[in-house]
């Protein structure tokens, strides 16, 4: 192996020197990282977070977390004398008056938005490829709370404006509250200080967005990043690959390069957005008044499903003992969240008891080799997309002149069939992914090269696949499925005498189940059986003689 170079040598040697930490820094600096365009999904969400720090630092020094009133005597003369609480005049202030204030605002606001995406993208990439399983199951169930800790962090930050838009918004939070049973009521009083909309609940939402829900996703990035590091990062299958080794690149300087350029091309792209796409343009709404609402007001994306959830959901309420529970509001708002997080968290662990697969595993699959898990997957983005998409149901009833009623009775079909026909679907072209793969390694690949032969017959001469495409097709693995045959006195396995033990096998085979094997990868012409005597033989250059 060549030795490290002075870059890394030179400031090892100087810190082993004073605190023994040389071999460490050697060691770590040469750590290899895969390379897969995939991979970098989740430092989108790294790089907006830290944009987050620097933008939110920046805007803190400005505003003011204060409900209390007084008249607005601003640049923008359009809210010029109105009352409004100290905390939209501050934020009126950083867009119109302080020198940079309404771009940094917007960047903030684009990077808050973008480290949501970079997490959703970088999940589905961990899901689809089964990178959650042993031993990263841990690194997992941190990744579904940071997800959760994200959601409300723009929750939090998307109300401290106190415009009506926000306003609106913490209207239905109160009202998620106050459905809760038993507790709902103490909850929404301890939040807003007192009767809605109170006086304590900006400086409240200020408090946790700014030091309580940052501080623990600092924890839990650095966590995150520090297992990842540990455990090694999975890989594609492909050449010379195992799974006792990482090909790819060193941190130091291939990664570490390729990580600061990335840095700077996703601010840039923040950036840009900020400066060219407006984004909760404040003073358009107004000050928040509780007697107010607007028209086509909608929260942001990644809250968009529980907005639809709430708008489909049929106004059912049951009435006990003197206590009304408001099921209309109370499901919306706590079953899709639900039954999304509560999936994604149990998921690896219900993988693992349904097939008994035990075994690490650092290689990442690719999701047509595992069709039931992929179609779990799309199925769970078509109902989050669907929910998402009736959140607007208002401007597509008057956009596209459907009447409003019907939109949401399509939604409440839509939401229960759109997932079912998402799975047929996405199983059905998995399976058809993976006998082209079949395909490939037994019969090649088209050449584009037409022949004729003796007999007057036409055939196209398949090659062989690249080694590489081979290699990487090869690296499917069959999903382990568990005993169930009987025994020769006709007695099943331990495991399936029970009822729970019976489901579990008939789970196993049906998840499990290989039902497009590889096959031994040789590769021939077609009818090459049929006509052995007289074809030309298939290969890389490869002919028989025709007599």
């Amino acid at each position: 192996m060549n030795a490290p170079p002075k870059a890394i040598t030179g400031p090892s040697t100087f810190l082993d020197d004073r605190l023994g930490a040389g071999s460490f820094l050697k060691r770590n600096l040469r750590k290899i990282f895969p390379d897969h365009w995939s991979f970098l999904l989740g430092e989108i969400a790294l790089y907006s977070f830290i944009i987050l720090l620097l933008t939110g630092t920046f805007l803190t020094f400005w505003f003011k977390p204060s409900m209390g009133e007084v008249t607005y005597f601003g640049s923008y003369r359009e809210l010029y004398g109105v009352r409004m609480s100290e905390a939209y005049q501050s934020a009126l202030h950083i867009s119109f008056d302080v020198r940079g204030g309404l771009l940094i605002r917007q960047i903030h606001h684009w990077a808050a938005l973008m480290f949501v995406v970079g997490m959703m993208a970088h999940m589905l990439r961990v899901f689809f490829t089964g990178a959650y399983r042993k031993p990263r199951e841990l690194n997992w169930l941190i990744g579904v709370i940071l997800l959760t800790l994200a959601l409300l962090e723009g929750l939090t930050g998307y109300s401290l404006p106190d415009d009506l838009l926000s306003g609106a918004g913490l209207r239905i939070t109160e009202g998620v509250m106050l459905s809760i049973p038993v507790i709902g009521t103490y909850l929404a009083f301890f939040l807003f200080g007192g009767e809605y909309p109170g006086h304590d609940v900006i400086s409240r939402f200020y408090t946790i967005h700014i030091l309580l829900i940052p501080g623990i996703l600092l924890a839990l990035i650095s966590a995150h990043l520090i297992l990842m590091w540990v455990q090694k990062h999975t890989q594609m299958a492909g050449k010379d690959r195992t799974e006792r080794n990482v090909v790819g690149a060193p941190f130091y300087p291939a990664f570490m390069a390729k990580s600061g350029a990335f840095f700077l091309f996703t601010f840039g792209v923040v950036a840009l957005l900020g400066t060219f796409a407006q984004i909760n343009p404040i003073w358009l709404f107004g000050p928040y008044n509780p007697a107010n609402i607007s028209a086509g007001s909608q929260p942001d994306w990644y809250m968009g499903f529980l907005e639809g959830a709430l708008r489909i959901m049929p106004p059912w309420e049951i009435n006990f003992l003197d206590h009304t529970l408001t099921l209309s509001v109370l499901i919306p708002a706590l079953v899709p969240l639900g039954i999304l997080m509560t999936g994604l968290a149990l998921y690896p662990f219900i993988e693992q008891w349904v097939t008994g697969d035990r075994r690490e595993h650092h290689f990442a699959e690719r999701p047509r080799n595992n069709p039931h898990r992929t179609s779990i997957g799309i199925s769970s983005i078509t109902f989050y997309g669907i929910l998402w998409l009736l959140g607007a149901n208002d401007l597509i009833s008057a956009n596209f002149h459907i009447d409003l009623y019907t939109t949401t009775l399509i939604g409440r079909v839509v939401i229960f069939v759109g997932p079912a026909i998402a799975y047929w679907a996405t199983y059905r072209i998995c399976i058809g992914l993976q006998r082209k793969d079949a395909e490939v390694l037994s019969h090649g690949v088209e050449s584009g090269v037409i022949k004729r032969m003796p007999s007057g017959e036409y055939i196209e001469v398949h090659t062989p696949a690249a080694e590489d495409i081979a290699e990487h097709i090869r690296g499917k693995h069959e999903i382990p499925v568990l005993e169930s045959a009987e025994d020769g006195e006709g007695i099943p396995p331990k495991s399936a005498r029970t009822p729970l033990g019976r489901l579990r096998t008939k789970m196993s085979a049906a998840y499990g189940t290989d039902h497009v094997p590889l096959g031994d990868g040789h590769v021939h012409g077609e009818h090459e059986e049929a006509h052995e005597d007289e074809h030309a033989a298939v290969g890389a250059g490869e002919h028989k003689q025709l007599h």
